[in-house]
């Protein structure tokens, strides 16, 4: 449940700070939710965000009784929305006895301590809700620092609204305090536990590193998406694992990877990463630098699309953006429009099937159109592959196995070859042909220049031989 946080100086900051707004109450809270419509954003943009932010109160464990909207030209910058406005969400308040307004927008510490002060009532943005059940999903020690470190930034900024009462000492004596307010004791504190938080974060990022370098041989696929579209789901039809997968958001915060055979013998290793939603805080994308590096790294991305969502063309844009911010826009993409078996509007799925023709279709939950996805994945994958013919001695076995570790050989032939430079005695080779991605072109010619000048030999030098 979503709850006030503790004073700072009852927890000692060495150990694994709480969760800023969990608590273990089981009784739901009441929220009342509140959006503003915009010359950015119409009534019907806003009714949809509200229905977004009620599913994300759902998950946190708050039951929403009301929702307030109101058109505006410009924020307050005081309030964020207008003074007659804040006394309708106060009068609500009492009359609906609600513990939690919840905005679904970013507010600033000044806004929330005015509206908080009006209303009587605990008060969240958007960004506290979101880390809220990122807390709460938190399941491994690396998803427990990552969040703790982006609600400690989130916390450092809002001191002055939540210990308002300890910024000044009191008087007498023997109250004297160090010489520095409680906010400043609390700052410093969440300065230190930040820079700890920090230091752990590295040596994950060091781990995780080690991790990918093992892989690097192998072709890696990342699913993204917006949240809840289906990517464990798919995940686990694919591989036949066991990840974690429900019908809520952000059920997965952890990058999990499995290892999965497209065609024959052609394996790639393919990570659910956490999922995207508008507005994600840019501290969670910080903190989970980690986790999102699989994004970054992965050679080809797996763009999942809740094709029963009414604003799906929206989510998609919203994984793009992000996609841009992480540096990973321009990668190799597979689009995948997921949930087809629920889709209502069968005239849709034919108008998508002809505006994306290089997308895939499928039910992840029923297995509908897994095999046409492996292929178009493989498709995807392949379109960057390379073709080349090598002349490998066969005294030098590491090339050869290296190459059948990197590449995959198409033909591998046995006869003579000759160095036309050096006069030297002809030799046995294997030829070999082969198709290997770009990331590992470079690395396999610099494996073969010793052996470039190669050359077979014709059949009459062979019989000259």
């Amino acid at each position: 449940m979503i709850g006030y946080p503790p004073r700072l100086s009852q927890f000692s900051l060495s150990k694994r700070y709480l969760p800023l707004y969990t608590t273990q109450d089981p009784t739901p809270e009441t929220a009342i939710i509140v959006g503003v419509i915009t010359p950015e954003a119409s009534r019907w943009d806003v009714r949809d965000h509200l229905n977004e932010l009620e599913q994300l109160a759902r998950t946190a464990g708050a039951d929403v009784t009301d929702r307030v909207t109101q058109s505006l030209s410009s924020i307050n910058p005081a309030t964020f929305i207008g003074s007659g406005k804040v006394k309708e969400i106060k009068h609500l308040v009492k009359e609906r006895d609600a513990d939690l307004v919840i905005f679904d927008d970013d507010l600033s510490p000044v806004q929330i301590r005015n509206i908080e002060q009006q209303i009587g009532c605990k008060l969240l943005d958007r960004s506290g809700l979101i880390l809220d059940i990122f807390a709460n999903r938190a399941q491994t020690a690396a998803a427990k620092t990552q969040v703790e470190l982006a609600q400690l930034q989130y916390l450092r900024t809002r001191l002055t609204r939540r210990w308002t009462h300890l910024s000044r000492q009191e008087g007498g004596i023997g109250t004297k305090g160090p010489g520095e307010t409680q906010i400043e004791t609390d700052r410093r504190l969440i300065d230190n536990r930040i820079s700890k938080l920090k230091e752990q974060l590295e040596k994950i990022d060091q781990q995780r590193v080690t991790q990918r370098k093992g892989r690097s041989k192998h072709t890696r696929v990342s699913f993204v998406g917006y949240t809840n579209a289906g990517k464990s789901t798919l995940m686990n039809a694919l591989s036949d694992s066991d990840v974690l997968a429900e019908n809520r958001l952000f059920a997965t915060l952890d990058a999990t990877t499995r290892n999965v055979t497209l065609d024959g013998n052609k394996e790639v290793l393919i990570s659910d990463t956490v999922g995207f939603i508008r507005k994600l805080p840019h501290r969670l994308i910080e903190s989970f630098k980690s986790t999102l590096d699989e994004v970054r790294e992965s050679d080809v991305l797996v763009h999942v699309v809740d094709v029963t969502h009414p604003r799906f063309e929206d989510h998609m844009s919203v994984v793009q953006e992000t996609l841009d911010e992480l540096g990973a826009k321009d990668k190799s993409t597979l689009v995948v429009f997921n949930k087809i078996d629920a889709l209502e509007e069968r005239n849709l799925l034919q108008m998508l099937r002809r505006e994306h023709p290089d997308a895939s279709f499928v039910s992840a939950l029923r297995g509908i159109g897994l095999d046409d996805m492996k292929q178009d994945l493989l498709a995807v994958i392949e379109k960057d592959f390379v073709e080349r013919v090598a002349y490998v001695p066969v005294t030098a076995p590491k090339a050869i196995s290296n190459i059948h570790r990197l590449a995959d050989v198409v033909a591998e032939d046995y006869m003579y070859a000759k160095n036309g430079t050096n006069g030297a005695a002809p030799q046995a080779v294997a030829r070999m042909q082969f198709r290997v991605a770009k990331k590992h072109d470079q690395r396999i010619g610099r494996m073969l220049e010793d052996f470039a000048e190669l050359e077979p030999l014709e059949q009459d030098e062979m019989h000259a031989e």
